[in-house]
This record gives C-alpha cells, sequence and structure tokens, in this order.
C-alpha cells in the first residue's frame, strides 16, 4: 500500500480514444464519394479545383500559425477538410483564384482569427461561399452540364421555366450545380458513413432533411400542398449541408435538444428562402444563420450542473 500513486486530475475521467485527425481523416473519407462523383461528371477541371482548394486551405493556415509563432497544426486534416468542402462549394467554371481567395478567408477570416480549431463561430468554408457570392455573383452562379451552360434545377424551380431534369439524373449527379453538391446517392453514403462512424449522430440532418420534406410539401412553389419533396431534398446543397456542415462540432449545439432546433431552424429558414426568397438556394445562410443562435441554443438546453444552487 505504501508504493501505490493516485493519479489527482480534473474531469472528465472517461476519455474518449478519438482524436481530432482521426475525425477529419473520416469525414474525408467521407467526402470521397462526391468527389469521385463530381470529378466524374465536371472531369478533371473539378479535380483541380478540389487541389488548388485543399491546397490554399492548408497553405493558409501553415503560413498564418508560422508568422504568428503558433504550433503548425496542418497533419490534424481539418485544413483539408476545409479545403474539400470549400471545392464542393464552387461551380467549376470559376476561375481558379476564387478558391485561392475562398481558401485564405475561411482559415485565416473564420477559423483563426477566432482562435483556431473549435473557436470558429461559424462553418469556415459556408462563410466563405457566403463572401465568394457577395463579392463575385457572376462567376459563383456559372453553372455547366457536359461543359455546356446550363441553369440548377433548384433555379429551374425558382424561375419556373425551362424544362426540369429527370429526378434520377439529379439523385446521380447529372445536373448543374457546384462541384459536389450535385450526386445525392454520392453524398448519401458519406453521410451513412460519418453516422456509422459516430461522426455525427441523427439529429441535425434527420432533422434538417426531414423539416424541408415536410414544409416544401405544404408550402409548394405553386400553392398549398403542391409541392414536390423528392425534388426538393435531392436537389441541390440540402444533403451536402446537412451531413457535413450542419453537423460541425464548433458551431453545432452540444446537447440532442439543442441538435433538434438547429435541425428545425436550418429546414425553416431553408424553405423560406428557397421558395419565398430571391435565392434559388438557402442552405448555405440558413446553416450560417442558426451558427449565430448556437451559443442562445445552448444557454437554454445545457442542463444544469448536478447541485447547483443559486
Amino acid at each position: 500500500m505504501e508504493n501505490m500513486v493516485y493519479t489527482v486530475s480534473s474531469s472528465p475521467h472517461i476519455r474518449s480514444k478519438d482524436s481530432i485527425k482521426g475525425i477529419m481523416r473520416d469525414v474525408i473519407i467521407a467526402l470521397l464519394p462526391a468527389a469521385v462523383a463530381g470529378v466524374y461528371f465536371f472531369k478533371l477541371r473539378a479535380l483541380l479545383m478540389i487541389i488548388i482548394s485543399i491546397a490554399s486551405c492548408v497553405g493558409a493556415e501553415a503560413l498564418w500559425q508560422k508568422l504568428t509563432n503558433k504550433k503548425i497544426t496542418i497533419n490534424d486534416y481539418s485544413a483539408a477538410v476545409t479545403g474539400m468542402l470549400l471545392a464542393f462549394n464552387l461551380p467549376v467554371a470559376a476561375p481558379l483564384w476564387i478558391p485561392v481567395v475562398g481558401g485564405f478567408f475561411a482559415i485565416i477570416i473564420v477559423k483563426q482569427l477566432f482562435g483556431g480549431l473549435g473557436q470558429n463561430f461559424m462553418n469556415p468554408a459556408l462563410a466563405a461561399r457566403a463572401f465568394l457570392l457577395a463579392s463575385w455573383p457572376v462567376q459563383m452562379t456559372s453553372w455547366t452540364v457536359d461543359g455546356v451552360a446550363s441553369a440548377t434545377p433548384l433555379g429551374i424551380l425558382k424561375e419556373g421555366t425551362g424544362t426540369l431534369p429527370p429526378l434520377w439524373d439529379v439523385i446521380i449527379g447529372h445536373v448543374g450545380g457546384t462541384i459536389g453538391e450535385t450526386s445525392a446517392i454520392a453524398l448519401i453514403i458519406g453521410g451513412l458513413y460519418l453516422l456509422f462512424k459516430r461522426v455525427i449522430t441523427w439529429e441535425i440532418p434527420v432533422i434538417y432533411i426531414g423539416t424541408v420534406f415536410i414544409l416544401t410539401w405544404i408550402f409548394g412553389r405553386n400553392g398549398f400542398m403542391t409541392g414536390n419533396p423528392l425534388y426538393e431534398i435531392f436537389a441541390g446543397g440540402l444533403l451536402l449541408g446537412a451531413f457535413f456542415m450542419a453537423t460541425d462540432y464548433s458551431s453545432s449545439p452540444i446537447t440532442q435538444k439543442g441538435k433538434i432546433i438547429m435541425g428545425i431552424g436550418c429546414g425553416f429558414i431553408t424553405t423560406i428562402i428557397r421558395i419565398y426568397g430571391g435565392y434559388p438556394e438557402g442552405v448555405s445562410y440558413s446553416i450560417l444563420l442558426m451558427n449565430l443562435a448556437v451559443p442562445l441554443i445552448d444557454k437554454f438546453t445545457v442542463p444544469k450542473p448536478f447541485g447547483e444552487v443559486k
């Protein structure tokens, strides 16, 4: 008994074996089906955009940490994940400097200036997309299919003109849109992988998608109960946002009740923008707006510590 040594430490006393590097590696694996689909449908230009976007994000993080005398952490893959998500939110016809500017904005302005990994209050890739769309709207809305200029399915629904592509083309990805959002089936495969690996939980993606399904069915584009909810789910960036960006650890609620609120809020705002707003798509702005509400959501949903008294 005299030789026994006790370690005294603060909570938590039960620790997970998960690491940042391991989690980010799983996210990259989950994004690979959509990356392959993007390259298949948009050819080598899509691969070049993805590579430039990843290199820009990784380079921006290394440069900032070098200039500020901080430990360089690019080997945790978090910057690479941001680069992939940013590329997935870009049209393949955008100029090659777009992912460079977006990568530096995402990493330095949105992530590093607020303290680095885990301190950003909104999703860096989505914030960069919003910045690029506001600054260069023409370059960010140039859609192509097989090298020919084409409107997105949501754009056709918004304008009410043109012929909608078949639902199957929307599901597999042979439609206009950003590099990573077009193939619904590839995104579902990646999302299921994240759920299987327990990188994310079901609440946000399921509630988000379900809310959009119900609301677009009820409040259809041509009046009450005229919606086509299946088309609204598979078209656009809903699946990409629900599985990969609304679930970002640092910018989403930490409680189950909070995640449900997040999913409902994202679905409601997405539907309002799609049907009644000026933009054909509302996923990016819905997630960013709900990111801003996360501190308030956590305040009212995190349970009080045991034994706390006023």
